[in-house]
């Protein structure tokens, strides 16, 4: 009796914090909804800000966002699953480069974000950005040596590193080991099964792992104030060493710098529900892919 007393309370317990954290999310979501939706329009999706940013819309910041999304992306996606292939298919616990790159895994997961666009601007912008004028930019002129695109993009595929290499690495070892011992008695070799056998039972969680990271890298901001985010801008990044507006430090900027922060409070509404949307677009888009790998796997 006491025994199913305790289970009854844990139950209720979980059921009472589960149920919390829902009201929690529902709450904040109808707040932004609420008051976002008044200021939501054509206008505001496709022109620039105005008048001080207490008018006109969030288009180069919606522009910016994607486009660094998807660089980002392109940048940090194939490094984490080449990383976690080599760490679950080539080498064991035991060897120490394994241990250390884990090692450095855990480390970064745990770095204020901060740290990281501090990080970028010494080493991408300073370092790298730099080293790249002194041999292709004519003298006295900077092209790569200062924030940019590029060095945003870079700053965030680093951040998303660990999330993308700890959750691909689980998916590989998911994958039964008969799949591997049958394909190398046929005669297959390790890399042939690796890429014809464990890769296509892995797609979907491969793609988990660019969801986890887009859903990260979208909602960074702290990186990018000295990375390649701009305060300001009315044009669109046309080139990689171009900045940028982003919506989260668009966001930042309406509730801190603006020259009339109530005046701006519906544009910051308008602005956190187009970056929440935008946010699920993209995982969307990335769950759909990932639906179709599975049914095209399913079906072979």
């Amino acid at each position: 009796m006491n025994k199913r007393l305790l289970g009854n309370f844990y139950i209720g317990i979980t059921a009472f914090a589960a149920l919390l954290i829902f009201l929690l999310v529902a709450f904040i979501l109808l707040d932004i909804f609420r008051g976002g939706l008044a200021k939501l329009s054509w206008e505001f999706l496709t022109q620039p800000p105005k008048e001080g940013m207490t008018a006109g819309g969030i288009f180069p910041a919606i522009y910016g966002t994607v486009v660094l999304v998807l660089l980002m992306t392109i940048l940090g996606l194939p490094l984490g699953i080449i990383t976690a292939i080599y760490l679950s298919e080539y080498t064991t616990a035991e060897n120490w480069l394994a241990r250390t790159v884990r090692f450095a895994v855990s480390n970064l997961a745990s770095v204020p974000s901060i740290v990281f666009g501090l990080f970028g601007l010494g080493f991408f912008v300073q370092f790298v950005g730099t080293g790249i004028d002194a041999v292709v930019a004519p003298k006295d002129e900077v092209i790569y040596g200062k924030p940019a695109l590029i060095w945003a993009a870079a700053t965030l595929a680093v951040l998303t590193l660990p999330v993308v290499i700890v959750s691909v690495e689980e998916t590989l070892r998911a994958v039964p080991r008969d799949y591997r011992e049958a394909a190398l008695a046929l005669g297959a070799t390790k890399w042939q099964t690796t890429w014809k056998v464990v890769l296509p039972n892995a797609v979907g969680g491969i793609l988990t792992g660019a969801i986890l990271a887009v859903s990260r890298g979208a909602g960074e901001v702290a990186p990018l104030l000295f990375t390649g985010a701009a305060f300001f801008l009315p044009k669109l990044p046309n080139s990689l060493d171009d900045q940028f507006m982003h919506l989260g430090y668009h966001l930042y900027v309406l509730a801190t710098q603006s020259v009339d922060v109530e005046q701006t409070l519906p544009l910051q509404y308008a602005t956190t529900l187009v970056l929440l949307a935008l946010t699920f677009l993209l995982n969307l888009s990335a769950i759909l892919i990932r639906y179709r790998f599975r049914q095209k796997l399913i079906r072979t």
